[in-house]
Parts: C-alpha cells; structure tokens; sequence
C-alpha cells in the first residue's frame, strides 16, 4: 500500500507544471513584436522582412518613377499594368498566405509584359493606319497644321525679341522694331515702351516692373511655348467683314516678324477652317479632308477597322505576292524541318552504334554549327555562295548565281536558303534525336530482332514512333521557329532576287516575317506599320493553328503507342 502510495504520489507530482526552481521544463519564452511582424508579413525572420521591405521599395520607387512618366504622356493602358502589377507585388509579397503565388507572379508579369502585351499591340496596331504622314496623335496633328500655316509674307515687319516672364509665370515678348522702338508683346496685344518702363540691363532687366528675362535654364525647358508664342497686333472688334488680322510670331529666341495664319481650327466642331478660301475639313480616316477630297498633312493614327486585312487579301498590289511569299514560307518551313530532322536523325543512328570509333569527338563537331550565332554563319554563307568572289565558284570554276538568280521563280537562291538553313539546324536536330535514342529501352529492339524484324523495320515500326513521341512538340516548335525565320532569310539575300512586276517590295526567297518587314520599311508610300502589323497577325494565326494541328497528330501517336 505504501508503495502504491508514494507511486501515486510521484505520479501527481509528475502530473503537476514545473515552477519556478523546480528543475523542470521552463515554457517557451514569448516571440517578440519584430518576430511577430516578420512573421505576418510572411517572413521567418527580421532579416528576411528587411530583405523584402528592401526589394518591394525598391520595385514600388520603379513603379513611381513609371508612373510620373507615364501620366503626362497619357499612356492609360501601359500605366494601369504598372499600377496592377505593383499593387499585386505589394499583396502577395506581404502575406503568408500566397506563398505559392510569391513564385509564379514574377514570371506572370513578365508572361504579360513581354509576350502577351506586344501581341496584343501588334494585334491593335493591325486595325490602325499607323505609319508615314500618320505617326502623330491628332492634337499633335493639329497643332503642326496649325503652326506650319503661319507664314512670314515678303515686306513684313520684322523685330528683335526677347522673351520675358511675369511673377505668375505667364510669358511675355521685348520686341524692338528696326527704328529702335521698344514694344511690350502680350496674349492680348502689343504695347509701345517708354523709356522709363524699362529699368536695368541684362538678366537685371525689369519691363513695366512685372516682367523679367527668363534664364537659359527657363529658356531650354519652355522652348516649345516660347517658339509657339503670337502677339496679336489687329484689334479683331476693329476688323471689316472678310479682313484678316496679324499676329507677331516668335522665330527664333531672338527674332520675331509680323505673320499671317492661314489655318484656324475649331475644337468646338472638331473642323480645320482655311481662312483664305472658307474651306473646311473634317477628320476622316486619320487626315483632315475637304469635300472635294484635298487633304492636309500631316495626319494622325486613327482606327480604321479591318482596312489593312482588307487590303492584304483584296488588293491585287498585295494579294499576289502575299500569297506566293506564304506558300514558299510554308514549304520553307516544312523542308527545313523535314530535312534537319533527316540528317540529324542519320546522324544521331550512325553515333548510335557502339561499334563506331571517336564517337564523342565526332558528335561535338557536329554541335559547332548549331553552336555558332545563326547571324554569323549567314553572313560567311553569304560571303562562301557570292557570284564574283566567293569561294565556291572560285573552287569550282564557276559563276552560279546562287542568291540572284531570276530563272524558274528564283529556285537556286531558294535551295540555297534551304541548303544554309540545313547547316544551321541539323545539329539541334541531332541532339535532340541523340538524347531520344539512348533514352529508348533496348529490350524492345531485341525482342524485334529476336523476332526476325529486320533494322529497316525496327527502324520504322518502333524506333520512329517512338521517336516521334518525345520529338514530336520540339518539331512543332521547330516548325513555327522556321515559319518566321527572319534571320537566315534576311542576311543571306535579303529576300530577293525581287519578284518582277509587283507593285510592293517582295522577294521570291521572301517568308511572311520579311515580307511584312519590307511592308513596314521599304514600301513605296513609306512606312506603313499596320498593314505590317496586319500581316505579322495574320502569320499568329497561322502559326497557332499549324501547331494546334501538331500537337493533336502528336497525341494521336501517343495513344497510338
């Protein structure tokens, strides 16, 4: 009994919380605040927190200097993915509870920023008539019609001008006329000096003791207000029915001369009045335009529906070409990946078989190629295949056309685009294929062989199926990275030789990517940025559902196997 006792008594004793000095367990001591703040604002520690304070103001100081840039140039859309981005950065970074998000919204924003966004640009850009004579917004337009239309008429007045500035910050003229006669130019007119209304020399001057010089520092950051200033010089109320008035106009920072406004726009109605003739013009399709179809320059980006796709499937200007550059961009495209594949796949077999020799010195010659920047190996293909100098012709006693020939709709400079894209790509091909090879179980060769399938059959009923399951979306991508292929196409032979009788720059070795390049650059009314654009979605397009349709022939060879 007594032992069961003092048994139970050790047992309560042992059941009871540890005090002070009893030799027991102490409880935890409490988190400080530091660690509590750290750790509801999703960090384990104070340094952690320091660490993430440190890079969200740093990217929110970012966001800020984007921000005051942006504003004043109006550009709502690239402004509200600022804002957007950096609030979610700001959220996500300062919560424990979107852990999984702090890693995938970098890369998000990123997605957005570099590929979503420009698709979607180039995509709007399409709709528009962005390009020579309408590159500026239509205030910018306006006010260039306005300002080119002020003119300096033989035998007018001309002054020495000063630029001056009140206490309010509003702009003023010192004008001097050729008899050394001082006036004060002002928004509402012109005032004759004496004297006594102009004290001190210099940057010291005082005019009417409210205005003063502005300084070169005031001068550069106001120029654009300076250069556009006029001081009326007729009272409009004094003016006969039909009679013009003048106005001073600044010419440069030291000269102004008595000018003539022939333009005069109404933002009320929206119309440019010629105040010569009593015409007026309307905005239309991005220019201003009269009734009988006079236009004034320049004109601005406007929005103007599916012109530009119109244009590229029902002009007969665009049409032709267009459809000749697709079809040998689709056969581009579709060779080049056909015969890379081929020869790396031939390759990769061959280095396959463990009875080959120098197998790994072998197979890094042959990465070299594909290792090499595609822009330099174009360029020493350029130089190899030229008529008069290059090396090939020289070796072989020849003078071959390779990248100008016009015979058969320029077939040589088109095999030779091909041949240099071979070089260039067969290596990848190569790796790829390599790796897929000696990833495939062996036992499933022996079996056939054990069979009696012979290699040509091993080859074709199980190494290539399988084959085609691993390389199959890489041959898609292929695909598509050929079907806009700019570089080899562009430094080899800049699309040419040029097709004859098109009324727009095409070449016959021309694809769409630098088809729509010339389009953009090199056509003959200018720079024409939507049709480009147009073209370059219409290739999006395109590319999306050549690969949609491979990758669904690539999971039927899935389930086939």
């Amino acid at each position: 009994m007594r032992t069961d006792h003092q048994g139970s008594g050790r047992g309560a004793s042992a059941s009871r919380p540890a005090g002070p000095g009893s030799g027991g367990t102490s409880p935890e001591p409490r988190p400080s605040y530091a660690d509590r703040l750290a750790d509801r604002l999703g960090s384990g520690s104070i340094g952690g927190l320091l660490g993430k304070l440190l890079f969200l103001g740093v990217v929110n100081a970012g966001a800020l200097y984007a921000v005051m840039t942006l504003l004043p140039m109006r550009a709502w859309a690239p402004l509200a993915v600022v804002v957007v981005a950096t609030l979610a950065l700001d959220v996500i970074y300062l919560s424990k509870r979107t852990l999984p998000m702090k890693f995938l919204i970098p890369g998000t924003i990123a997605l957005l920023v570099f590929q979503v966004y420009p698709v979607l640009y180039t995509g709007y850009i399409g709709f528009t008539n962005y390009g020579t004579g309408n590159v500026l917004t239509q205030e910018q337009a306006v006010g260039r019609i306005v300002a080119d239309s002020i003119t300096v008429p033989d035998g007018a007045t001309r002054y020495g001008s000063r630029p001056l500035v009140d206490d309010d910050g509003e702009l003023a003229l010192l004008l001097t006329d050729p008899e050394g006669q001082r006036f004060l130019g002002t928004v509402d007119g012109l005032t004759e000096l004496t004297d006594t209304d102009v004290v001190g020399e210099g940057a010291a001057t005082r005019v009417v003791d409210r205005f003063s010089p502005l300084t070169l520092g005031e001068a550069a950051d106001r120029e654009a207000e300076v250069l556009g200033f006029a001081v009326p010089v007729t009272d409009p109320d004094a003016l006969d029915e039909g009679e013009r008035g003048d106005a001073i106009s600044v010419q440069t920072f030291t000269s102004a001369a008595v000018a003539i406004q022939r333009f005069e726009y109404d933002p009320a109605t929206d119309t440019i009045l010629d105040l010569e003739t009593g015409t007026e013009f309307t905005p239309t399709e991005g220019t201003y335009t009269a009734v009988d179809g006079t236009t004034l320059s320049p004109g601005y980006r406007d929005v103007i529906g599916w012109t530009n796709y119109e244009r590229v499937l029902t002009s007969p200007a665009i049409r032709g070409p267009f459809l000749r550059v697709f079809l040998w961009t689709f056969a581009f495209a579709v060779l080049s990946v056909v015969s890379s594949f081929v020869m790396g796949l031939g390759f990769a077999l061959a280095l396959n078989d463990p009875r080959m020799r120098f197998r790994r010195v072998t197979r890094s010659l042959l990465i070299v190629p594909y290792a090499l920047p595609s822009f330099m190996t174009a360029l020493v293909w350029q130089g190899l295949l030229n008529t008069s100098f290059g090396p090939i012709n020289r070796l072989f006693n020849l003078s071959t056309p390779w990248l100008t020939s016009q015979a058969y709709a320029g077939a040589l400079p088109k095999f030779s685009v091909l041949l240099v894209n071979l070089w260039l790509g067969f290596g990848y091909m190569f790796l790829i294929t390599t790796g897929a090879l000696q990833a495939m179980p062996d036992d499933v060769k022996e079996a056939a062989r054990v069979d009696g399938a012979s290699g040509w059959q091993i080859l074709q009923r199980i190494t290539l199926p399988l084959l085609l399951v691993a390389v199959g979306p890489l041959l898609i991508a292929s695909f598509a990275f050929n079907f806009n292929n700019f570089n080899v196409v562009f430094l080899l032979t800049g699309g040419g030789p040029p097709i004859q009788g098109t009324l727009t720059p095409a070449g016959h070795t021309d694809i769409l990517i630098s088809y729509s390049y010339r389009l953009a650059f090199q056509g003959g009314r200018g720079q024409d940025f939507g049709l480009a654009a147009a073209v370059s979605s219409i290739i999006f397009v395109l590319v999306a559902i050549f690969s949609w349709i491979g990758f669904k022939r690539t999971g039927t060879l899935e389930e086939i196997n």
